[in-house]
């Protein structure tokens, strides 16, 4: 390696094992939920599996991802560390700006991240925002929503409540196209580091290689 390469780069510990291993499991979870789903909305169309198979697959997977969303919980709320979720709201729009100008525009400009990640700084404004409203909102929906249709006659009082099955339904279904599309979303924009897999190598050791 180069001299001066080996002084412009700093390694920081910013993923410690509890949240590697959390991630790596919801991610695999969620593949397997998207390919279970697709086949359980499109079985006419899609012949991946039996549709008795995914539907089984689906639920066992779907109960292994809500355990593992109550260990990320409690991790991040005994350690303090949900705090890396809020964003600070006197500058939150400026640096949301300042963050959608560089995806949209600075990156293809070789112009820098203006977010330096770190342990105790780990996301940038718009992935402070959005991360908040997936963690806490949609993901908890999307777990409700998909026990609800697991035991529909058991939930049957709580179903009417909120206006019936279909309505369970279109929220369940919505939020799978949803949490589809993110996850694309979040590959192409985890390439964006100093090199396309720098952030994935982070996620397996724990250190992000900044330049």
């Amino acid at each position: 390696m180069h001299p001066q390469h080996a002084l412009n780069q700093q390694m920081d510990y910013v993923h410690p094992a509890p949240v590697r291993v959390w991630h790596w499991i919801n991610a695999s979870g969620f593949l397997f939920l998207i390919l279970t789903g697709f086949q359980i909305r499109y079985a006419e169309s899609i012949n991946l599996m039996t549709l008795s198979h995914a539907i089984n697959l689906h639920n066992y997977v779907g109960f292994v991802v809500i355990a593992n969303y109550f260990l990320w919980l409690s991790y991040y709320l005994g350690s303090g560390k949900i705090k890396l979720y809020i964003p600070d709201l006197r500058r939150v729009v400026g640096l949301a700006i300042r963050q959608a100008r560089y995806y949209g525009f600075d990156f293809f400009l070789g112009r820098p991240n203006p977010h330096t990640m770190t342990a105790e700084n780990k996301f940038n404004a718009l992935q402070q925002q959005a991360y908040l409203v997936i963690m806490l909102v949609l993901l908890p929906a999307q777990m409700i929503s998909g026990l609800f249709l697991w035991k529909v006659k058991g939930y049957e009082e709580y179903i009417n409540l909120l206006g019936g099955i279909k309505v369970i339904d279109t929220i369940h279904v919505l939020l799978f196209f949803f949490f589809t599309s993110f996850l694309f979303i979040h590959c192409y924009l985890a390439t964006l580091g100093h090199t396309p897999l720098a952030h994935f190598k982070a996620m397996f050791t724990g250190y992000e290689n900044h330049h």
